[in-house]
């Protein structure tokens, strides 16, 4: 009697299930719906980790926690890294390579819609199938037994695929060199024949005051180099002014503070002498 009852759906999960079916949905239709694959990746992200309440809510902790860090975390980056990689856009997934691709997946997925109907329909809605039997002498050693025994086969054909994707990215991303690639005496002298900077930049401060990243560089014959200081800096305003009068300002400002001291200190000792 306990068992029976303990297999029944209360209200509280029926309202989780529904609810969170309705976004599991709408993200698997996305998967298939969106037109940039970066998108669909995402939103199967978002399918499986519903499916990981799924499996928290009835009592698959384990399982629960392996959705969120193997499919979601591990094997999700794994899609987004190869679609990153081989830079998928719009353009190119309209792009049909092969002939009669388009017919054959409408078929695979009409086929796969009519098991999948088959399968709710003979779904029971009022007892958890199965659960007992994954969950026999522990949640761990229940999900082992079946994935080592009666889904070994799945299993390996799905790590099969994982690593084949890996490698097809792979292959897909590599370009043969046309052209011979340039070596560094080429290099150099290209750059002396567009006239650019042939020697390393001055660095900050050279020659100046101080040596802080917004204070330009001088030139031997005192003028500040544009060079020695970033394009942002520039850009923003926050370069000083290290120019000769502002240089001469600064020099009699710091002569104004010595006399100042000088004074103070002469006083000082006027006052201890007496």
């Amino acid at each position: 009697m306990n068992v029976a009852a303990d297999s029944l759906t209360s209200t509280g999960e029926a309202v989780q299930f529904w609810i969170l079916a309705v976004v599991a949905t709408a993200g698997a239709l996305a998967t298939v719906l969106m037109k940039r694959a970066v998108h669909s990746a995402l939103s199967l992200a978002g399918t499986m980790i519903v499916l990981a309440v799924f499996y928290l809510a009835n009592g698959a902790y384990f399982l629960g926690v392996v959705q969120v860090v193997v499919y979601t975390g591990a094997i999700m980056m794994l899609f987004l890294f190869v679609v990153m990689l081989v830079g998928v856009t719009a353009a190119d997934s309209l792009r049909e390579t092969i002939r009669g691709q388009r017919w054959l997946a409408a078929l695979c997925g009409l086929g796969f819609g009519i098991l999948l109907i088959a399968g709710i329909v003979n779904a029971s809605l009022h007892h958890f199938n199965g659960l007992g039997q994954a969950n026999s002498g522990g949640n761990v050693e229940g999900l082992a037994a079946l994935i080592f025994t009666k889904y070994v086969f799945a299993f390996e054909i799905t790590g099969a695929l994982l690593i084949t994707a890996a490698v097809g990215a792979m292959v897909l991303t590599h370009r043969e060199r046309i052209r011979r690639a340039a070596t560094q005496r080429e290099r150099s002298q290209q750059r002396v024949r567009d006239g650019v900077q042939v020697a390393p930049l001055p660095a900050p401060g050279t020659y100046a005051r101080h040596n802080a990243n917004d204070i330009p560089a001088l030139l031997p014959d005192g003028t500040p180099s544009e060079l020695s200081v970033s394009a942002t800096l520039r850009s923003r305003g926050q370069v000083r002014d290290v120019s000769g009068e502002a240089l001469a300002d600064l020099a009699a400002l710091e002569q104004r503070s010595r006399r100042w001291l000088e004074r103070d200190g002469d006083e000082d000792r006027k006052g201890a002498a007496k």
